[in-house]
Formats: structure tokens, C-alpha cells, sequence
């Protein structure tokens, strides 16, 4: 088991701090002078615009969330048109998923390849020449690659499939002890506050339906076939947002798995449903300062039915009930909603806190862990987004998202 990547000294931590507020129409980010729309100036010390000039504060990487969740080793495998065989395994002992890559995919007009399980429960098929290209990942230990021709024997050994590398997933057990493992090593700095109070979505199926339907549009994210975060469907169109640290480039976004629709069956059990799996398609936009990445996927129509989520038109309040729904430690939906820290209620605790820069985010004690970078925090009043988490720390803390709707709301 991989060790999670450590962050910087414990003394950078500390330079999370409230910011008091500044004077009406604008504040000072590292000497830059930032203007306030007037329609935020009285209500909202916070900019609503930021520039390149402001200056990026220090962040320990551990806040970060980003811990690989399994292996790459590389492979040399083909079934070429020359081959005598059309079918190959691709297969990790106790592996929690296999996800292979394709250095080389040629094919004739009517062929394809397939990526499947061994029982063929889960399939994906591949009809179109590519390079460089992650194919979808297969859970359990086993991949089975197999050439459709249409044609029969003989054939040039430069079509076909050759793959030259897959990513191993460790097993769920493997993956809690990594979550555990950096929960002791980042106290009291960790993302589980006081006892980890998130809940499976299943668990406020009936008692918060609304809550569990705006879970709906929040997705899980593999990233190059090893690290996990979160992102969310924004607004009706083929929109979604995550971090900047998760991802920043289309060619990046194109290896990222992003799943709908995975949670448990059952408040309490393992079962869960059959995530919809699409791949990222294009970077539209993406902010560090901000931390916010605004991307697309490809086969938008089979996600579409998840709905989406709107970015609120005014700041988050201190004190203000809100809740988390995110994939931690890659799991099926959670939902943060509950903070014995703030006596039963997830609620913002700054309005105003340090990100990447001074007063770029709102805090809170909502429990989150490796893997929730991107997910939408939204209010129990009118079920808008009011930030977009994105570090730990206790408070925890998303990205005020005034700011990034000023910067994207007409992408949206």
C-alpha cells in the first residue's frame, strides 16, 4: 500500500486565519487593489473579482486532499490483426479495479475492442482508432480485452490494440487504511472534525429528500487511473465544476473517469448501484487562485437525467445551515450535514477565511476527507452552492462562489 503524499510543515497551517473585513468597494490582496461590483459593495466585504496580481498564499499540500488510491505498472500487451488470439486478461492480485491504457488503438471501419469483467456485467466498448488513452476502468481484480473483427484470421500486425501500462486500484480495505493512516498523521489538522458525522445518502432518503436529490448531480472523479475528487453538475447545460488541484487541462480531463449515480442501495449496507461512468471531454476554464476547474464530458446525454446545481447570487452567511455531498475516500455518496461541533448542524463558521488568497473562502466544520476536493457545499435554505470545497484543516473550507460565478457564470 502506497504511502499518501505528505504536505508541507505544520507551521504553514497556521496561516488560515479569519480576515477581518475590509472597507466597502474594495480590499488589498498582496498590493493589489480588487473592486467590488456595488451590487456586493455593502453587503459583501469580500471581492467579488480577483486578478493575477493577487498574491497566492502558502497551502500545505496535505489540506489538499490528493492521496493515490492504487498503482501504475507498466505492460506490453497486443492483439494485433496478425494474432492468432483476439482475447487477453489484464489482471492485479486482489486489485479493487483494473484500468488499462491504450498506447496504440488501430482498427478497421466495423471493428471494435471491449473492455469487460470476466462475467461481462460491466462492458465498455471502443469503435474508434485512439492514442495515449485511458479505457474505463473495470472493478474487481481482472479486465478481459477482446478485437471484434469483422473480417476473419490474417491481418496487419500494426492494427489492433497494444497496451502498454494499466492502474491497479487497492482494495477498499487498503483505501479506509489510507484514510486512517492520514487522519493520524494530520491531527489536529485533519478533515474529520470531531467524529466522522457524514452519513451514506441513502441514510436521508426519507427524512431529507430534497437534500438527497440535490446529491443527484455530484459525481465521483478518477483521475489518471489513481487519484480521486469530486465535482458537480452546474447549471442545465454540459457544465461541471472540481478543483483546480484536481485537474487543470483537457488532455487531463480526457483521462478522468467521472461517475454518476453511485451510491448505496440501502442506508447501512455495501450494496450499491452501477455508477454511469463518462470521461471528461474539455477545460473551459480553471482558476489556482480560485481553485476551480469548469469542464465538460463526453456522452453528456447519458448523465443528464442527474440534474444539476446552481451557484447562489449572494455570500454565505456565518452561522448558516449547510450541507456536503461528496464521494470520501471514493466511496459512494456521503452527505455531510451533521456537526456536533457546532451543536447538531453543519453551519458556515467564517463567511469570510483564507484560500489560496486572503478572503477567497468560507469555513466550516463539516466532516470531509481525501477524495471530497470539488464538492459543492450547499444551504439547507434555498439548496444553492456557497462554496466549493477544497481544503481541510478543521475549519474546513470551500471557495467563496461568488467569486468563481463572476469569473464563469456566462460559461454556465
Amino acid at each position: 500500500m502506497r504511502n499518501p503524499r505528505t504536505g508541507q510543515s505544520g507551521a504553514d497551517r497556521k496561516r488560515r486565519k479569519l480576515v477581518l473585513a475590509a472597507a466597502a468597494g474594495s480590499i488589498a490582496l498582496g498590493g493589489a487593489a480588487v473592486v467590488v461590483p456595488s451590487a456586493f459593495a455593502e453587503e459583501d466585504p469580500v471581492t467579488a473579482l480577483l486578478d493575477d496580481t493577487a498574491e497566492m498564499l502558502p497551502v500545505d499540500d496535505d489540506l489538499l486532499g490528493l492521496v493515490d488510491v492504487g498503482e501504475v505498472a507498466e505492460l506490453s500487451e497486443s492483439l494485433t490483426y496478425a494474432d492468432g488470439a483476439d482475447i487477453l486478461k489484464v489482471s492485479g492480485p486482489d486489485a479493487g479495479y483494473v484500468k488499462v491504457h491504450f498506447e496504440r488503438l488501430l482498427l478497421n471501419t466495423g471493428d471494435f475492442v471491449t473492455v469487460s469483467s470476466p462475467d461481462g456485467a460491466e462492458s465498455y466498448r471502443y469503435d474508434q482508432s485512439m492514442i495515449d488513452a485511458w479505457a474505463t476502468s473495470i472493478t474487481g481484480d481482472t479486465a478481459v480485452v477482446e478485437l471484434h473483427r469483422e473480417s476473419g484470421g490474417g491481418g496487419s500486425s500494426a492494427l489492433g490494440v497494444l497496451i502498454d501500462k494499466a492502474a491497479y486500484g487497492f482494495t477498499a480495505d487498503e483505501v479506509d487504511g489510507l484514510a486512517q493512516q492520514r487522519a493520524d498523521n494530520a491531527r489536529p489538522e485533519e478533515s474529520i472534525c470531531e467524529g466522522d458525522e457524514k452519513r451514506a445518502s441513502a441514510c436521508y432518503r426519507t427524512s431529507h429528500p430534497a437534500v438527497v436529490a440535490n446529491a443527484e448531480p455530484v459525481a465521483r472523479l478518477l483521475i489518471d487511473g489513481t487519484v480521486l475528487c469530486t465535482a458537480f453538475r452546474v447549471g442545465e447545460g454540459n457544465r461541471l465544476l472540481t478543483n483546480h488541484h484536481c485537474f487543470t487541462e483537457t488532455k487531463e480531463a480526457q483521462g478522468t473517469e467521472v461517475w454518476f449515480g453511485y451510491d448505496c442501495t440501502v442506508c447501512g449496507a455495501d450494496i450499491t448501484n452501477a455508477p454511469v461512468k463518462v470521461h471528461g471531454s474539455e477545460v473551459l476554464a480553471t482558476s489556482k487562485s480560485l481553485d476551480y476547474t469548469l469542464f465538460t464530458v463526453d456522452d453528456f446525454e447519458r448523465v443528464e437525467e442527474f440534474g444539476y446545481l446552481e451557484l447562489a447570487d449572494r455570500p454565505a452567511r456565518s452561522g448558516e445551515a449547510i450541507y456536503i455531498p461528496q464521494h470520501p475516500a471514493g466511496r459512494p455518496t456521503e452527505i455531510a450535514m451533521e456537526s456536533s461541533v457546532d451543536g447538531g448542524n453543519c453551519v458556515v463558521k467564517h463567511e469570510t477565511y483564507d484560500g489560496y488568497v486572503a478572503g477567497s473562502d468560507v469555513s466550516y466544520y463539516c466532516d470531509t476527507e481525501f477524495g471530497s476536493s470539488g464538492s459543492p457545499v450547499i444551504s439547507r435554505d434555498t439548496h444553492e452552492v456557497v462554496a466549493l470545497h477544497h481544503f481541510g484543516g478543521c475549519p474546513n473550507s470551500g471557495v467563496n462562489v461568488q467569486l468563481i460565478k463572476n469569473e464563469i457564470g456566462r460559461m454556465i
